[in-house]
């Protein structure tokens, strides 16, 4: 299983940027995607969720700012960040989670891409 995050870089505040995660190995369909981020010196944080019908959650950080959104035909999640500031400077991690009712539930994580936001 390989979760690649892309899309990552040092922007101004008030820019956009829009991250890329790409799934291979697993039924992408079938999994809830999320972003995640960690920033230096704190814990990682749920930024936003899409599940595989298409609802989605954000933390109350990012609502009206983020979107989620996924192409099940293309494997990939993507992240649009507009309007960032240097609060949102963190380590963005792909994340591919199956729950399951029989068996343990199935959790990946991709390798981070670093979003940098300069004042």
């Amino acid at each position: 299983v390989q979760l690649q995050a892309s899309g990552g870089g040092l922007v101004q505040a008030g820019g956009s940027l829009r991250l890329s995660c790409a799934a291979s190995g697993i039924i992408f369909s079938r999994y809830a995607m999320g972003w995640y981020r960690q920033a230096p010196g704190k814990q990682r944080e749920l930024v936003a969720s899409i599940t595989n019908d298409g609802s989605t959650n954000y933390a109350d950080s990012v609502k009206g700012r983020f979107s989620i959104s996924r192409d099940n035909a293309k494997n990939i999640v993507y992240l649009q960040m507009n309007s960032l500031n240097p609060e949102d400077t963190a380590v963005y991690y792909c994340n591919a989670e199956l729950r399951r009712t029989y068996f343990a539930n199935l959790n990946y994580w991709g390798q981070g891409t670093l979003v940098t936001v300069s004042s």
